[in-house]
């Protein structure tokens, strides 16, 4: 085996355990949004290859590849991979991450929906191009499956964009930039939007990565709870 001065180490890895760095390390080599963290060096397996013994293999083999690119799988592959080895809610995110990165051609998006089985292919049909974030990417799909009326991306006057607008009348903000929560003008910023969407009739929630990804029960419960108290609220309105 052959490497240059740069070559990372993962890569290293995969390529003595007879494949190609793929799934995760691959995608995360990309620098695509990716949920928790796994220390494994994944490997994509050309379908005729074997494992290779090597010092210190915890590595995790996955046997659907096509073609390598310098001791990497393709990005298709890896998000192939990714959907097997974690589920809908990893893939999702990493999918609308490299759409969002343009990592992925509309070409590359076809073809990855055409690898993927048939029941999962509605996630690629829901995925867009300009998802902000990997919170706002697994909210959106979790919104999605609670049957949720959900408008992202949405301008307020005088608040600016907000994250999520739920049923007309409940914001919802995901934030998962390390610190911000500290900065105190970030917090005065916030707490002036937040002011300014109440006294449009609009309720504010605010999340982070921790709550969202680790405590979702009580994210979804604080949601609902929202929602509901909007719903009464509009329902007196209407009645009075």
């Amino acid at each position: 085996m052959y490497a240059t001065p740069d070559t990372g180490a993962e890569v290293i890895t995969a390529v003595l355990h007879g494949g190609a760095l793929g799934c995760a390390n691959r995608l995360r080599a990309e620098g695509l949004w990716l949920i928790g963290c796994d220390e494994r060096v994944h490997v994509s397996m050309p379908p005729t290859g074997r494992r290779r013994p090597h010092d210190g293999c915890e590595c995790v083999s996955h046997w659907t590849a096509t073609t390598t690119d310098g001791g990497t799988a393709p990005l298709v592959d890896a998000l192939v991979q990714l959907l097997q080895c974690r589920g809908t809610e990893d893939f999702f995110v990493a999918l609308e991450s490299a759409m969002r990165k343009r990592r992925l051609s509309r070409s590359g998006v076809q073809r990855l929906r055409a690898r993927v089985q048939a029941q999962h292919r509605h996630l690629v049909d829901f995925a867009r191009w300009d998802a902000d974030s990997g919170l706002e990417s697994l909210l959106r799909l979790r919104f999605r499956r609670s049957g949720l009326d959900l408008a992202p991306q949405v301008r307020i006057p005088g608040v600016g964009r907000v994250d999520f607008v739920l049923v007309g009348l409940v914001v919802v903000e995901v934030d998962g930039v390390p610190g911000h929560a500290d900065s105190l003008i970030s917090r005065h910023k916030d707490l002036v939007r937040d002011a300014v969407a109440s006294a449009h009739g609009l309720e504010t929630l605010r999340f982070d990565y921790a709550l969202v990804v680790h405590d979702w029960p009580l994210v979804e419960a604080a949601i609902l709870a929202a929602v509901a108290r909007a719903r009464r609220r509009r329902a007196r309105r209407v009645v009075g």
